[in-house]
This record gives structure tokens, sequence and C-alpha cells, in this order.
């Protein structure tokens, strides 16, 4: 089984504000609600989640070298 990083600090591109979050496992995550300014955050063009468009780390699945459609999580 492969490991993989779990925890990402995801940062808003409208006021700043970052903080660590625990990534899902089983999903991409679509939909980031930003705790400063409400922004609801949603993935930039081409990626497969908030975590790969403004976390410090990608998301489980690309960690796992897939690509959003072809694996379990996305």
């Amino acid at each position: 089984m492969n490991s993989f990083i779990t925890q990402s600090t995801i940062t808003c591109p409208n006021c700043g504000h970052s903080k660590q979050e625990e990534m899902p496992t089983d999903a991409c995550q679509f939909f980031y609600e930003c705790g400063q300014c409400k922004e609801v955050l949603k993935p930039k063009e081409g990626d497969c989640c908030v975590y790969c468009s403004y976390g410090s780390v990608p998301c489980p699945s690309i960690q796992q070298n897939n690509t959003c459609g072809s694996s379990n999580y996305c």
C-alpha cells in the first residue's frame, strides 16, 4: 500500500488566510469555505480539487499518480 500525506495547508487566494486541514482520502473536495472571508473556493481549471489548487500538498489521488476520473478518489 502506498503512503500519502493527508494534511495540507489551504490558502485563500481572496484574503490570504491559511489553515491546515485534513484531506479526504476517499473523495476529492470540490468546495472549501474560507474561515476568514467566507469565500467559497472551487478548483482551478485542470485541477481535480481545492487542495490541488490552493493547498500546500496535492490530494491523495494525485500523490498516488492518479488522475481525476481514473482513481477511486475523484
